[in-house]
């Protein structure tokens, strides 16, 4: 049983293939980095609003431009992602040979660029589908339908994607296939470990060239001890941000609550007295009417009508007015006696 399931970790016994193990393990670590380092810029974003607010309000941009300048550098000095070269690994043309500038553009297009236009545009739809669903749509709107489908769409490309990365796995695993997942075989390439002689030419190799003049020189030397100092940072730091993505994780913040958190003590007894309607009776900062349903944002403290507020919070992920980030469970609903 053992002999006959060994080449699952082993990769068919080729040392130029790595086992699946390791390719879902690289895989899977951009995937627990992006998130937490979402959160460390929220968190300070709420520290520091004014000077640093535009973290969270441009994270996604300042991410790209993060991924690009990092994936780039490391497809041209290791021919390899971040997560591949972390694991040891590198990317070579199917047919064999060095990584040529055609298939180092379309690693870095599918790296980087894609899921960073599938994100927005996942975003894009679903903000509308939001403003629509809790706002009161034009006469002749027809923008609805439209979004549904789209919807439709994007969830049926996503579930399609699945099956066709599923059924790729499950070929790479049988040595059918030379490639785990469609990207790679979009690129035109497929991963192999590192060796011996691979990591002595990196070694060797220093950024910029003896030709060209100084000025290109530094850029490209600046350029370069940049996104070195930013991948061993990254690579020194990426279980701490494993570690701070499980910490604040819903189900763990849960369980620190049932632990930790005590019952709220009961209201004075002066706050219990009935007070006129007239002093909650006020406008909505958003609509400008008068507030219905009375709802105060725990992260500011401002008052706003509770469909109002809903459908800009679930928008924007920030106060209208002070511009705190916040999400719908800072909402706190005001019931007047």
């Amino acid at each position: 049983m053992a002999e006959s399931g060994a080449h699952l970790t082993v990769g068919g016994g080729d040392a130029e293939r790595p086992s699946i193990f390791q390719l879902l393990a690289q895989e899977s670590l951009m995937e627990a980095v992006r998130p937490a380092l979402r959160h460390a810029a929220k968190v300070l974003a709420e520290a520091h609003p004014s000077a640093l607010g535009f973290l969270w309000r441009s994270y996604e941009e300042l991410y790209l431009l993060l991924d690009l300048l990092l994936q780039s550098h490391l497809l041209s000095s290791c021919s390899a992602s971040f997560s591949e070269n972390f694991y040891g690994l590198k990317r070579v043309p199917r047919a064999g040979g060095s990584l040529s500038r055609g298939e180092r553009g379309r690693s870095l297009l599918l790296l980087c660029l894609l899921p960073y236009l599938l994100r927005r545009l996942r975003g894009a739809v679903s903000r509308r589908r939001d403003q629509d669903d809790f706002s009161i749509p034009p006469a002749a709107g027809a923008s609805g339908p439209r979004l549904h489908r789209l919807h439709r769409l994007l969830a049926c490309g996503g579930s399609a994607w699945a099956v066709l990365r599923l059924a790729q796995t499950l070929l790479y695993v049988a040595g059918r296939a030379q490639t785990h997942s469609p990207l790679l075989w979009l690129a035109g390439v497929r991963l192999t470990p590192l060796t011996a002689r691979d990591l002595s030419l990196m070694r060797r190799e220093r950024p910029g060239g003896p030709t060209g003049s100084r000025l290109v020189q530094a850029v490209v030397g600046v350029a370069g001890g940049v996104a070195v100092s930013l991948s061993t940072a990254l690579s020194l730091g990426t279980f701490f941000l494993q570690f701070l993505e499980w910490w604040y994780s819903s189900d763990h913040q849960d369980s620190i609550k049932s632990l930790t958190s005590l019952p709220a003590p009961p209201p004075p007894l002066h706050l219990l007295q009935p007070r006129p309607s007239s002093s909650l009776s006020s406008c909505c900062p958003l609509c400008g009417r008068l507030l219905s349903n009375h709802t105060v944002l725990s992260t500011s403290g401002y008052v706003f009508c509770y469909r109002c507020i809903y459908a800009f919070v679930k928008t924007s992920q920030r106060c209208p007015l002070s511009g705190y980030p916040t999400q719908l469970q800072h909402l706190v609903k005001i019931y007047s006696p």
